[in-house]
């Protein structure tokens, strides 16, 4: 996406002179939005100038700690990097009582190249590969999240939120409708601060857990658009709950006895015309859906690291959770990662159902264009197709805890060559020092299970 310009700043201020002040961010590797609050007189030197950031910001871990090893942080003296807005991304950031916009940054290098740990970058470097042969991504990311109680939160025991009315889900009801009647003030909100924003907001579900919800975003030919919206969508939602007195959560588990949330990938490929190439129906495949659906799956091992990025993540995948085990697609099945949508010829595209809610919407996209990528390239050919339930025809074969993914992923040549060595080099240190400082904790469930009986 090309930087923004002056002119961008002062038309938007003219527009909304309302605005007191603008937050600007960045999302680091780890998918945290981090950056500063300016003033509607600083705007037009930031689309200039950029804004400086310190470089350590894209070394640090999901709690804001350096991750010394990447050296990002005193072997560069922590020295500013000018962090630039991206054209486009100026809205409104409508849950605030003050009237506040926010902006999305992207940061580069003093010498005018791409900061290696940008996440924004990796995907850049992965849509362009694609564009060079002349395919165009078509995506869209859907997110399920829960509501949580805010005081539960507070008491560190998580339950489902109550409604205005004074009721609280607590049963599996998937799709219910009297769940989205209960706690239409709070998204009545979302799809009102969804169109100010500018956000392609669409279908609302109550998912299968109480509390557990899902707006879709609607498709879109900009790759790179596809991914800033789904990090303006979860500002959006948890800027929102806050307002209504709930928390918003997109963790991937954060009920052991309920489902997971997961960020659904749908994909297809354009050509020069625009037209779909992955358009068909029944089980013939289109040669570039195929290999999409080989590489992917070849590739989906080595990239668990990505897709399920915390702890937490691997907490989804259980049998019969709509959360997948081993590679394998199926034609309009649920129960594998890789769904082949069903449907008018031309609307057909894959959904990719591996990544954890909790994963960066940047580098889980990059993960997955690279994997397409990787498949048409190198004529990879898919599995036979699955009929009936995955769970129960495939053995587990993806990495399923934290450390193993990582391992797999240090050892991968995919994701170097695909998203590029730095950044691969950079993520993954932050997360295995994340998960070497995570398992170094002594929790609840320590002192619950080995006290007396150790």
């Amino acid at each position: 996406m090309a930087r923004a310009s002056e002119k961008e700043a002062a038309d938007f201020l003219a527009a909304n002179p309302e605005i007191v002040q603008i937050q600007a961010f960045l999302t680091d590797p780890s998918g945290v939005a981090r950056g500063k609050v300016l003033r509607p007189e600083e705007l037009t030197a930031a689309y200039r100038d950029g804004r400086p950031l310190p470089c350590s910001i894209q070394s640090l871990d999901i709690l804001g700690a350096d991750v010394l090893e990447t050296g990002l942080v005193w072997e560069e003296g922590d020295s500013d990097r000018p962090c630039f807005p991206v054209a486009g991304t100026i809205t409104h950031a409508p849950w605030h009582e003050v009237p506040t916009a926010q902006l999305i940054l992207e940061s580069w290098e003093r010498d005018g190249s791409a900061t290696p740990a940008d996440p924004r970058h990796a995907l850049a470097r992965v849509v362009g590969s694609l564009e060079a042969k002349g395919l165009k991504p078509v995506v869209a990311i859907e997110l399920e999240f829960y509501l949580i109680d805010r005081e539960a939160v507070h008491s560190g025991k998580p339950k489902p939120a109550a409604a205005p009315n004074g009721f609280a889900p607590s049963h599996l009801q998937a799709y219910l409708m009297q769940d989205l009647e209960d706690f239409s003030p709070f998204l009545n909100d979302v799809f009102a601060g969804a169109k100010k924003m500018g956000l392609p907001a669409r279908t609302l579900i109550s998912e299968y857990a109480p509390g557990q919800l899902e707006i879709v975003l609607a498709h879109c030919d900009d790759a790179m658009r596809a991914a800033d919206d789904a990090v303006l969508y979860k500002r959006l939602v948890k800027g929102v709950a806050d307002r209504h007195g709930y928390v918003a959560t997109f963790m991937a588990k954060p009920y052991a006895e309920l489902s997971g949330s997961g960020m659904h990938v749908h994909v297809s490929l354009a050509d020069e015309t625009s037209d779909n190439l992955f358009a068909g129906e029944g089980t013939e495949l289109t040669p570039h859906l195929r290999h999409a659906i080989g590489g992917l799956e070849a590739t989906m091992a080595e990239s668990m690291a990505i897709f399920a990025p915390n702890a937490n993540s691997f907490r989804r995948f259980r049998k019969n959770s709509y959360a997948p085990l081993a590679p394998a697609w199926a034609i309009d099945n649920r129960s594998v990662p890789l769904r082949v949508t069903s449907g008018r010829a031309e609307t057909r595209h894959l959904e990719h159902r591996v990544c954890g809610a909790d994963a960066n919407p940047y580098v889980a996209l990059a993960t997955v264009l690279a994997g397409i990528a990787e498949g048409l390239e190198k004529k990879i050919e898919p599995s036979a197709p699955v009929v009936g339930d995955g769970y129960g025809q495939k053995e587990a074969t993806l990495p399923m805890n934290w450390w193993r993914a990582l391992e797999v992923a240090r050892k991968s040549d995919f994701l170097r060559e695909r998203l590029g060595e730095q950044f691969t080099n950079i993520f993954l240190t932050i997360k295995e020092a994340e998960c070497d400082r995570f398992f170094a904790s002594v929790t609840d469930l320590d002192f619950a299970w080995y006290l007396r009986n150790t």
